[in-house]
C-alpha cells in the first residue's frame, strides 16, 4: 500500500476516473491521492502571436475541467502545473515525495518506439512504482 499516490490525467483520455479508482485500491489509511493535469504551454515561437489574456484563460478553463473531472472523488486533490509533460510528472514525483503513480498509456504505436510515450518516461524516470493502465476496450 502507498502513502502518496498521483494519478497524472490526460483529460481528453477517459481513463483518469479508472486510475483514480486503481489508486483508492492501493492507498494506505490516511494516505493522499493527487490528479495531476499538465498543461503544456504553446511553444515559444506560436506564444509570440497569442493574447497573453487567451494563454490565460485557457489554462483556467483547463483547471476547471481537471476540477470537475474530480469533484465526485473523495479526497483527491486537482493540482494543475504548466511545463512539459513527461518531466513535469517526475518531477512532481521527486519534489513531493510521491511513492506511487497511478497512469493511463494509450496503445504504443510506431512513433512511440522511436519517441517514447509519457508512460514511457515516468516508467523509466520515476524514483517510485509506477502502475500503467491500458483501456479495455
Amino acid at each position: 500500500m502507498y502513502k502518496k499516490i498521483l494519478v497524472p490525467m490526460a483529460l481528453d483520455h477517459g481513463i483518469g476516473l479508472h486510475a483514480l479508482e486503481v489508486a483508492n485500491l492501493l492507498l494506505s489509511d490516511g494516505g493522499e491521492i493527487t490528479a495531476l493535469h499538465v498543461y503544456e504551454a504553446p511553444h515559444p515561437s506560436v506564444n509570440t502571436y497569442l493574447d497573453k489574456n487567451a494563454v490565460e484563460s485557457a489554462f483556467e478553463a483547463t483547471r476547471k475541467r481537471l476540477e470537475e473531472r474530480v469533484k465526485d472523488q473523495a479526497g483527491v486533490k486537482p493540482v494543475l502545473i504548466m511545463g512539459h509533460t513527461g518531466r513535469s510528472i517526475i518531477d512532481y514525483v521527486d519534489e513531493n515525495g510521491i511513492d506511487c503513480v497511478v497512469m493511463g498509456s494509450h496503445k504504443p504505436g510506431l512513433s512511440d518506439y522511436f519517441l517514447g510515450s509519457t508512460a514511457s518516461r515516468v516508467v523509466s524516470h520515476a524514483a517510485c512504482a509506477v502502475h500503467v493502465l491500458r483501456p479495455t476496450d
